[in-house]
């Protein structure tokens, strides 16, 4: 029998999350949720802690990692981010690759709308109900402050919402930080990837993200 690990703070406060938005949600018995893994610490304790929640409340819960295609490694990446998902339990466990052609906004917002696209295509094709997205609440402020920058007002200020019926996705980890989350993989010895985009000042929330650790 496999030992878990010791269960901590960090890795109570995830699945706590998770438990009460499900709470939250109006789904039928056996719903299939999807986690969207990029295989980044966050999304990673969100997988972990989806794993050991979901199925406690009568529910089905898988994953979907996208590709898009924009490092050389991008389908390692993806294929490590699919066996840690299946290594907790996960299933199904999908790839998704996209084409990203920045225009308009950039490569940013191009990459994020492909992203977007690809999960609503694929939580159709499996017909989930949701798809968990692994923002957090320094995500949270970076969006608010983006919002500002753009000149978007006082819309921003509501950032982005736990759960979003619309498009049929939903955030639990708003009110926890990314370091929290770090450490919820570091406790239970899950390997995460660090994007590299993530320290690229070319990107504008790269940027307010530094400017926002200086304030």
């Amino acid at each position: 029998m496999p030992v878990r690990p010791r269960l901590t703070p960090a890795m109570a406060n995830a699945r706590r999350a998770v438990r009460e938005l499900l709470a939250e949600l109006d789904l039928e018995p056996g719903s299939l949720l999807l986690v969207a893994c990029s295989g980044g610490a966050d999304s990673m304790a969100l997988a972990a802690a989806a794993a050991f929640e979901v199925p406690k409340a009568g529910h089905k819960v898988g994953a979907v990692i996208v590709d898009h295609g924009l490092q050389s490694d991008s389908q390692e990446v993806a294929d490590q981010a699919a066996n840690r998902c299946s290594a907790l339990g996960l299933a199904p466990v999908l790839i998704e690759q996209v084409r990203v052609n920045p225009k308009g906004e950039g490569l940013e917002a191009a990459a994020r709308d492909a992203r977007y696209a690809a999960l609503e295509k694929v939580r159709v094709d499996q017909s989930a109900s949701y798809v968990l997205l692994g923002h957090n609440q320094d995500d949270q402020a970076e969006t608010v402050l983006l919002g500002l920058a753009r000149g978007s007002g006082l819309r921003s200020i509501s950032g982005m919402p736990k759960i979003d019926t619309e498009r049929s996705l939903v955030r639990p980890l708003l009110e926890i930080t990314r370091e929290e989350l770090r450490q919820s993989c570091l406790d239970q010895g899950l390997e995460f990837w660090d994007d590299p985009h993530n320290q690229d000042e070319s990107f504008l929330r790269v940027r307010v993200r530094k400017l926002a650790g200086e304030l």
